[in-house]
């Protein structure tokens, strides 16, 4: 090989081993790498491709001509010994190039940016932009990380001082995003307004809403989100605890934790207060079944017929409480909405009536009372139950009385599973002939 030939060889190396070392660790196979060494790693595989087309080039041209004579006369100029281009000629040479910056300059500006120049090789490009008729404005240019610098002047080094001004005063490019609250009470309202409401149901939603009004917003009131801290979230619940009131505390656990999920995913911050505080959960208690002489002791101290309706819907069709304001009857099935579906479209239950319940039912269906109502006259009756135990009892009898577990659960209104719910669509007949074995209770 000729000097030229070894020249631009050993260049090329040298472009290889800087191309394997501008990943600061080393290894960007075990993480993504940064925009910083994407770039970087960009421009030295675009010089490193200049340089062997070049290399390509020579190789070719001496085989088909006789460089024995101008060989070597030939030789690799580096890129800082190329002299500036000539204002007023036409050549792509004398329209673009680089400048440099000194040790000494880029003391002056900013930490990222130099971090940036200096990653850069120290420079920047400049161009040539034609002023006038026979006159010409020189133009560097800085871009870089959300940076977007420009200046301009009749000479480089005019344009270059003025570039030097702007980065000593650059700030990064400041993006339109919406401004989010960062003190509990005007984030946790956002926060419910803009996204709890699509991912619940409308009375999960009314519920969660009031704990928040009720307990947190006068605990935390307008303190930052940051300054929020594991003890603050540990006195309140151990006072609510030592009150008796170790469900509210579960409850309360649960829609901080949701609050602050929402908090980490707007980068308020980076961990929530409850990462590191033990939480024993509330021991909810199993409702209990109503016992024969306990069902017929409930309806006899009933008097007024909406509340013997409505209490006689949910022992022997086992609604949830909230369900019996979407009650109708449609032939031999009670119709009601579904509340546990939120993120599909209105789901109706159907149970099938039975005997017991066809009994009361005789005289049309009235309008039932709410559950507030329907829950004291239930607990002044039999005092060791609650409403709930009435869909308890119902789930009860259907085991007893050998319901087939599909049409039960489809009764009680539970889940099947993804795949059981995609693919399982129990026809009324069905239905009726499990529900006839209700006849039996």
């Amino acid at each position: 090989m000729d000097k030229f030939e070894t020249e631009q060889l050993n260049q090329i190396g040298n472009f290889i081993d800087e191309l394997l070392n501008c990943f600061i660790d080393g290894d960007a196979y075990s993480r993504v790498p940064s925009s910083v060494e994407w770039r970087r790693a960009s421009k030295l595989i675009h010089t490193l491709k200049l340089a062997h087309s070049e290399l390509k080039g020579y190789v070719a041209a001496c085989r088909l001509y006789s460089f024995t004579s101008i060989r070597e006369q030939l030789r690799f100029v580096p890129e800082e010994n190329i002299t500036t281009p000539v204002f007023g000629e036409e050549t792509d040479e004398a329209k673009q190039g680089i400048i440099e910056f000194t040790e000494e300059e880029i003391k002056q500006m900013p930490k990222k940016i130099q971090g940036l120049i200096i990653v850069n090789k120290k420079r920047c490009h400049w161009r040539k932009h034609k002023c006038g008729v026979n006159g010409f404005n020189v133009e560097i240019r800085f871009r870089a990380d959300g940076y977007n610098l420009s200046a301009s002047g009749k000479t480089k080094e005019i344009a270059k001082a003025k570039m030097l001004e702007k980065l000593r005063k650059a700030k990064p490019r400041e993006y339109n995003l919406p401004s989010i609250p960062s003190t509990f009470t005007s984030f946790a309202r956002y926060y419910f307004k803009t996204f709890r409401k699509e991912q619940v149901s409308a009375q999960t939603y009314r519920v969660d809403e009031a704990r928040l009004e009720k307990h947190l917003i006068p605990r935390f009131k307008d303190t930052e989100l940051r300054r929020i801290n594991p003890a603050d979230c540990k006195k309140l619940f151990d006072e609510l605890r030592a009150e008796g009131k170790s469900k509210t505390a579960d409850e309360l656990y649960s829609l901080i934790s949701i609050i602050f999920k929402g908090v980490i995913a707007h980068g308020i911050v980076d961990k929530s207060p409850l990462n590191i505080f033990l939480h024993v959960k509330h021991v909810c208690e199993s409702g209990t079944a109503l016992t024969r002489e306990e069902e017929t002791k409930l309806f006899a101290s009933l008097t007024e017929h909406e509340y013997i309706v409505a209490s006689a819907i949910a022992l022997y069709t086992g609604l949830r409480p909230n369900e019996l304001a979407t009650v109708n009857v449609q032939g031999n099935f009670i119709v009601a909405v579904n509340s546990k579906r939120k993120h599909q479209k209105r789901e109706f239950k159907r149970i099938p009536i039975c005997k017991r319940l066809r009994m009361h039912l005789q005289g049309g269906l009235p309008k039932l009372p709410p559950p507030q109502l329907l829950r004291r006259r239930i607990k002044d009756a039999l005092p060791n139950h609650k409403l709930y135990d009435l869909r308890t009892t119902f789930n009860t009898r259907c085991k007893e009385l050998g319901v087939a577990d599909h049409a039960r659960m489809e009764f009680m209104g539970h889940s099947l599973g993804k795949l059981g719910n995609a693919y399982t669509d129990l026809s009324d007949e069905y239905l009726l002939k499990e529900g006839k074995k209700l006849d039996n209770w």
